[in-house]
């Protein structure tokens, strides 16, 4: 998403709800069991370097992204409103940044609204986060792949999401934040009010816009990493706040708040709904993991050098020495035919294979064929009728290769996709779908 601060979902603070009576964070932000530094792997050298002229993948990419002209007025109040910081929320400030370990540079403009008002802001927003046609033509390519059902509109499943799980945000274009909450703020109200605030003094110290320019961009591997780091972040302290600030009679009652919460999101697929959670699941304890590495020190300088791949999110120990392989993905409309043209391309990470491979196989099996990931990238082409996609993926060794392959061909084989996974080469597998069979011959040839 290029507006990053849609703040805590009804399962997040399930979530926190639970970590306020379980996990224990220790004062210094680490858990109280000590987590030694793992030796950082390397990634073997690829191959050979990927292409980059007119006809690769990352040229393609740039043709298609359409990168929005951002007004800080569009989808907010453009200007922050003046008057006093209503003491609720000014105390809040003040112990955030306790455990933040630094103050606010300038006092955030919040403001309790209804959940209407934030479902309003929300379709706002939609025309810069997900661009119209842009999502159309990636909803083909979801589609054509099968991670996404039949006829599926990505921008409205995202809408759908936003507007029923969305209790508050923050806004990086001009600093506010609203969320829902009556005029005495509940212990629910003032937790999520925790998270946004924790969004708003991140930002204001190490300038969270670099995010939304990553989505913007459609670097869509690296702005997931990013967004685990901040949401898991704002996770993280809000846990902690709220094992330091509420009562145990409040942290009850925030868990009996959370649970009664209403998850059902009609309209959102069980892919849209797993991509939208993890990085707030996945970021707590990548966050988590650095915070028992190295403290709050090691966390702050993670938002100096943000994480540049999922892989490095589900695995922290790879950060941040262990950068992906570019993958390329070649042009080959003139091989199927008159007419065909790109309609999407995209990096494909760890985090997105092991979402998608878990949607038919157990959790374990998709996470270990995931695993193992070096670099990966999708390309679709269509005709105006007809879809074809290859993906194109590169491994830590031959043996992480042939069981993603594994894997992949059961996949495909649990959901009748018109699709093939091609012989593997040393650490290279490279899938293709269509939909139809002539088409899957002619990109199956082709690639």
């Amino acid at each position: 998403m290029s507006r990053l601060r849609w703040a805590a979902l009804a399962a997040v603070l399930a979530l926190a709800a639970a970590a306020c009576t379980g996990t224990d964070l220790g004062g210094d932000g680490s858990e109280d069991q000590e987590s030694p530094r793992a030796p950082v792997p390397a990634s073997p050298e690829p191959v050979e370097s990927p292409a980059a002229g007119p006809g690769s993948a990352a040229a393609a990419n740039r043709r298609l992204c359409e990168i929005p002209e951002v007004d800080p007025g569009e989808g907010g109040s453009g200007v922050p409103a003046e008057g006093p910081t209503p003491p609720a929320i000014r105390q809040v400030m003040n112990e955030l940044e306790e455990i933040r370990g630094f103050g606010f540079a300038s006092p955030v403009v919040a403001e309790a609204v209804s959940q209407e008002e934030i479902g309003d802001d929300l379709v706002a927003f939609a025309d810069l986060a997900y661009p119209e046609e842009q999502y159309a033509r990636r909803s083909q390519a979801w589609d054509t792949i099968g991670v996404i059902p039949d006829g599926t509109s990505l921008r409205d499943a995202y809408e759908a999401y936003g507007s029923g799980a969305v209790i508050g945000y923050y806004n990086t274009l001009d600093g506010t934040l609203k969320f829902t909450a009556e005029q005495e703020p509940t212990p629910f109200e003032l937790t999520t009010l925790a998270h946004e605030l924790t969004h708003a003094i991140d930002d204001q110290r190490f300038g969270l816009d670099r995010l939304d320019v990553l989505g913007a961009e459609c670097r869509d591997e690296e702005a997931s990493a990013a967004l685990a780091l901040v949401e898991g972040n704002a996770t993280f302290f809000m846990v902690r706040w709220a094992q330091t600030y509420l009562t145990v009679e409040e942290q009850v009652q925030l868990g009996l708040e959370a649970a009664s919460l209403d998850t059902t999101l009609e309209g959102v697929p069980p892919f849209v709904l797993r991509l939208e959670s993890w990085s707030y699941d996945e970021g707590l304890r990548f966050v988590t993991a650095l915070s028992a590495r190295g403290g709050v020190d090691e966390i702050d300088e993670a938002f100096r050098d943000i994480p540049v791949s999922t892989e490095q999110i589900l695995h922290p120990e790879r950060f941040p020495n262990d950068a992906p392989t570019p993958v390329d993905v070649p042009d080959l409309a003139d091989e199927l035919g008159a007419g065909w043209q790109d309609l999407d391309v995209m990096t494909v990470g760890e985090s997105w294979l092991d979402i998608a491979l878990g949607l038919r196989l157990e959790a374990d099996d998709a996470a270990d064929a995931a695993a193992g990931w070096d670099g990966g990238t999708y390309r679709a082409w269509s005709n105006g009728q007809e879809t074809a996609v290859v993906l194109s993926t590169v491994w830590d060794s031959a043996e992480d290769a042939d069981e993603f392959a594994q894997a992949m061909t059961e996949w495909i084989g649990e959901g009748g996709e018109i699709a093939r996974v091609l012989p593997v080469d040393d650490r290279a597998v490279t899938v293709v779908f269509a939909t139809d069979e002539p088409t899957l011959r002619s990109i199956e040839s082709a690639a």
